[in-house]
């Protein structure tokens, strides 16, 4: 069940903001101010154009399109295994989250049910890498406001689930883990897994974590800065889209794990009637920068709670839905050392040979650290998808910004911006 965060602490909105936006007259006598598109307190590739009225923000006109990716485009040239090098490379905070979502929305197009053994590892990872963004996210809340420190604490954390990643899939910030079906391959060694994720959950996050809230949940500084800034309203992120942690800091009691279960969040995911994860869904009604900070420090306690439920339940037995047949392609040692192994691998990779979709689409998506991403994949039988589309939740998000800084003072864009996490990547598609 949600649980809502500051129930005593509702600030309402911003006085001088609304007088402002009552009273403005518009006089033609403004500067005009581009914040970015490579600017310190962007952390990304955007740019927001500002009309200046003195101090205050009387427009803003956010742009996208500076990378030029191309990403969707990518998805009609390359098959559904290949396409997952592109997707990790869209969030790029938590890059393994990116390749869960897009094999969840091919398997549900192609109609696979996992194995028990990868649904664990998926949701394992999948709540890390939230950790993962998180931990950024709230860190640069207190650099963007001068607590650098404070970014330390969150910031240092990240190194050790860069080293899980790494374990499991031998790159630590592109692992391109995922397979349709299962896994690009099994644990090295699953005991040193378990250790390396207790030890994370253990003995480095908590005391991160406290460090952090001690430093900047009672500054001064850091309050001032934070609350009653950027507020957005329950029906106003319901009209905008909004998803994630934006939404629930708004009210928006929205979590896909909860509302559309899949992997271990959902009933039976071990075929043997187990319960779902048990976690709460943190919920917060002022809708400020201060609630989305409050949020996702509570999410990544949230998140630790259910891999510490699943880290010992790892099922045994494949990785894949594929193992038994000819559809996966075959160990390393097989291709080199047996003609039958170096066939099959040709077969799949030069003729595309295998599985073969169905004519059909679909939609598929995960609640992953910013909120809803989706695919929506249109198959026209053929080993690569005929499109492609993706529903980012930085770029729906993203939308909220001159909603949520004009009125305000030109100071208060640092803040607003650092609290929508937004990653360019999924801008410029």
């Amino acid at each position: 069940m949600p649980f809502t965060l500051r129930p005593d602490q509702g600030l309402g909105v911003d006085a001088e903001k609304t007088d402002y936006l009552a009273s403005h007259v518009d006089t033609g006598d403004r500067w005009v101010l581009n914040f970015g598109p490579q600017h310190p307190a962007t952390h990304t590739t955007l740019r927001l154009v500002l009309e200046l009225d003195g101090e205050r923000i009387a427009r803003v006109t956010p742009h996208i399109g500076y990378l030029h990716s191309g990403f969707e485009k990518l998805g009609e040239h390359l098959d559904y295994n290949q396409y997952v090098t592109i997707v990790s490379r869209m969030d790029y905070l938590s890059p393994i989250a990116n390749d869960i979502c897009w094999h969840h929305a091919v398997e549900k197009l192609f109609g696979i049910d996992i194995t028990p053994r990868c649904k664990v590892l998926r949701t394992i990872m999948a709540e890390l890498a939230r950790i993962q963004n998180h931990l950024l996210c709230v860190g640069a809340a207190g650099l963007d406001l001068g607590a650098f420190t404070s970014f330390l604490f969150a910031f240092n954390p990240r190194e050790k689930i860069y080293d899980i990643v790494d374990y499991i899939s031998g790159q630590r910030f592109h692992p391109d883990w995922t397979r349709v079906g299962g896994l690009m391959q099994d644990l090295p060694d699953e005991e040193v897994f378990k250790r390396m994720v207790k030890d994370f959950l253990r003995n480095d996050l908590p005391g991160a974590i406290a460090d952090m809230e001690r430093l900047v949940k009672r500054n001064r500084i850091f309050l001032d800065r934070t609350r009653g800034i950027g507020i957005l309203t329950k029906e106003q992120a319901i009209a905008w889209s909004a998803s994630g942690p934006i939404a629930r800091a708004s009210g928006v009691a929205r979590d896909l794990r909860k509302d559309e279960p899949y992997l271990c969040y959902a009933p039976n995911w071990d075929g043997q009637g187990a319960e779902p994860v048990q976690f709460q869904v943190p919920v917060a009604t002022e809708g400020d920068v201060y609630a989305r900070f409050l949020v996702r420090v509570e999410e990544i306690r949230q998140s630790a709670r259910i891999i510490e439920q699943l880290i010992d339940r790892i099922p045994q037995g494949p990785i894949d839905a594929f193992a038994d047949s000819k559809m996966v392609k075959p160990r390393k040692a097989e291709v080199y050392g047996s003609i039958e192994g170096l066939i099959q691998h040709f077969e799949l990779i030069m003729t595309n040979r295998g599985w073969t979709p169905p004519v059909a689409e679909c939609y598929g998506c995960v609640e992953t650290a910013n909120g809803e991403l989706g695919y929506y994949v249109v198959s026209d039988g053929g080993p690569r998808a005929w499109r492609v589309r993706t529903r980012p939740p930085s770029f729906i998000n993203y939308q909220t910004m001159a909603l949520l800084t004009e009125g305000h003072m030109l100071a208060d864009v640092v803040a607003v911006l650092g609290s929508l996490n937004i990653v360019a990547a999924e801008l410029d598609r």
